[in-house]
């Protein structure tokens, strides 16, 4: 043990194993207040439940951070701090109450829902969203006992989650097995086809849906999932009830619009990602020089082009090349990287000046809050590395 943990050098000053019990005292005290307040969010959903009333009630989480900001501030504490423990308190808070079913009305029957694939990741991620919901989840995959056809004649929600090069084939087989009073659903990340072949397959109620979340985040409060709707308005109210009740927002639009928009949310996105890692890989700089000099952007870019490429390089295949706008978007990129790399090669700085007020203009004031969140994101980033 070293003298200055020993033996303090001012002797009114306690030495520091005694410093550091007391703080895990006072930290051992939080997790208990924690706990209790655990309890009371328990009460709350049980009452939010019973009365019909939201999870998320917005109004009172402005009063929430606006009392933790200014009674921390008087404390000495600082609000920015404050402020982001307190949105993950309420965070967390939904999801306790969510986990309650607090949305989910009191009359609502439980019903039997097929997962066709539910031994996948985004399978099993629908499976525990709807079984938390209390309905009864029956799994058929390809080693399952129980075969997709028999479990599509039997469920009054027929999910269909399987790799999009098979989607289409899947519905055509199982849908004249559902049910005209069942509800028949995909999880597709594209829409157009997938919903055709719903429709046409079966007489069933349809609608299409794609999580804008991967299977494997740690909530579903405040993650989005897109709905089209297609044939049966009864089914499409219902499921609109199950998704709020675990906390999802949720996004209504046609097939072709989604279509449309995530050939840029999604394959603009991955082939910029793509090139990145392609990019490093070939420039022949190892990995580990590159993060002994990191800057904050530079980890998290480095951070989301890795996650991309410990993935299936069979899902984003699929995702990229069933998009129909692909090449559009992709040859827009093509061409933007091409102009850049001619202005820099030209050293043309009012060139490169005019892009970037050009690019500024189209986010506008998103500027603002892009500066702001992403100042969040680089100080959670720094305390976790």
């Amino acid at each position: 043990m070293s003298t200055s943990e020993s033996t303090p050098a001012n002797p009114s000053v306690r030495p520091l194993p005694v410093l550091r019990a007391m703080i895990d005292a006072i930290d051992h005290e939080l997790l208990q207040l924690l706990a209790r307040r655990n309890g009371l969010v328990a009460d709350i959903a049980i009452h939010k439940r019973e009365h019909h009333l939201p999870i998320r009630d917005l109004q009172r989480e402005r009063e929430i951070i606006k009392d933790r900001r200014q009674r921390g501030q008087t404390l000495g504490l600082n609000p920015e701090l404050l402020e982001g423990l307190w949105r993950l308190v309420l965070w967390a808070s939904r999801d306790r109450q969510a986990a309650l079913r607090a949305e989910v009305p009191l009359e609502v029957e439980p019903r039997t829902v097929a997962i066709i694939g539910g031994n996948g990741t985004m399978g099993r991620c629908m499976a525990q969203l709807f079984g938390d919901l209390g309905h009864a989840v029956m799994i058929a995959d390809l080693d399952t006992q129980l075969t997709p056809q028999d479990a599509a004649a039997a469920a009054d929600v027929v999910l269909i989650s399987v790799p999009i090069d098979v989607t289409e084939h899947v519905i055509r087989q199982l849908g004249p097995r559902v049910r005209p009073d069942a509800l028949l659903m995909d999880v597709t990340s594209i829409k157009t086809k997938p919903m055709a072949a719903m429709l046409a397959a079966s007489r069933a109620s349809v609608v299409g849906t794609h999580p804008l979340f991967g299977p494997t985040v740690h909530s579903l409060q405040g993650q989005r999932v897109v709905l089209t709707p297609g044939r049966g308005d009864e089914w499409l109210a219902w499921l609109r009830t199950m998704f709020h009740a675990r906390g999802l927002e949720l996004v209504e639009t046609t097939p072709e619009d989604h279509d449309r928009t995530m050939s840029v949310v999604q394959v603009l996105v991955h082939f910029s990602t793509e090139v990145m890692g392609r990019a490093l890989a070939g420039l022949g700089m190892s990995l580990e020089q590159t993060l002994r000099f990191t800057s904050p952007i530079y980890l998290i870019e480095l951070l989301l082009t890795a996650r991309h490429f410990a993935q299936s390089p069979e899902l984003y295949a699929s995702i990229q090349m069933s998009n129909p706008a692909a090449a559009e978007v992709t040859d827009a990129f093509l061409r933007a990287a091409t102009d850049l790399r001619d202005i820099s090669g030209r050293q043309d700085r009012v060139g490169f000046r005019a892009m970037f007020a050009d690019v500024r203009r189209y986010f506008g004031p998103f500027t603002e809050q892009a500066l702001a969140q992403s100042d969040f994101l680089i100080d959670r980033l720094v305390e976790r590395t």
